[in-house]
């Protein structure tokens, strides 16, 4: 099913009314946007639309304007959803004392928060295409404030932090989607070479890709987005006070 596109420009949320009630009560945003996570999570991208959201909550489309005006705010819902569960996940465990410690306990906790919901990680990296930064979600915000923040303490200059932001936000959403990307191309198929496709690529002209392909159809895991971060850390630190 084709996400819903938005109302008509100029169209106003409807105030509220009877139909703000779903099946489990008043709705607020905070229940239409874990709806709308529960959904993706379930059935994938393509089955999200406001009227599904809705439908899922007893409620007609148009009641959830009040708290997504569209499309749009409905995906940024779901972004936003995904770092306020990173911040929970946060706030439940004792930061680190030391800046570069607690830089990997963010990654590892990121990443464990995408694997969560591999429908909606890759709306981290096509969201913030779409989205300028004074527009996205309060908590992605705040995510980018902590992570500057622990850098900060780092002893880099402003540049220099600026930079390694750049590349350690960069690294992790890479790598969390690298670990998410396709790669079976038949999953019924017992034999490794054939369960990937590798018959499907020209021997002569792809033979690294064709000898690496069975490596990279592991997940990284949690230690190869380690020893990534460490690499990108010793570069922009070495020589630092």
């Amino acid at each position: 099913m084709p996400i819903e596109e938005d109302p008509p420009q100029g169209r106003r949320a409807p105030a509220r009314r009877a139909g703000d009630h779903g099946r489990y009560g008043r709705l607020s945003r905070e229940r239409v946007l874990a709806t709308a996570l529960q959904l993706v999570d379930r059935e994938g991208l393509s089955a999200l639309s406001m009227r599904r959201t809705g439908a899922e909550l007893g409620v007609e489309a148009m009641a959830l304007y009040r708290y997504a005006a569209g499309k749009d705010a409905l995906l940024d819902g779901l972004v936003e959803a995904l770092y306020a569960e990173l911040e929970e996940r946060l706030a439940a465990s004792p930061e680190s004392p030391g800046w570069r410690d607690e830089l990997h306990r963010i990654a590892a906790e990121t990443y464990a928060v995408a694997l969560a919901h591999p429908h909606v990680a890759p709306l981290l990296a096509t969201r913030m295409l779409a989205v300028p930064l004074a527009r996205r979600p309060l908590a992605v915000l705040r995510d980018h404030e902590r992570i500057l923040t622990v850098l900060g303490r780092a002893g880099l200059d402003e540049e220099t932090t600026v930079m390694a932001f750049r590349a350690v936000t960069g690294w992790l959403l890479g790598y969390v989607l690298g670990d998410l990307r396709a790669m079976v191309d038949n999953p019924d198929e017992p034999d490794p070479a054939f369960r990937l496709g590798l018959h499907r690529m020209p021997a002569r002209e792809l033979p690294r890709l064709r000898d690496a392909a069975p490596i990279l159809a592991r997940h990284g895991g949690p230690a190869g987005l380690a020893a990534g971060l460490d690499a990108l850390l010793d570069g922009f630190t070495r020589g630092a006070a």
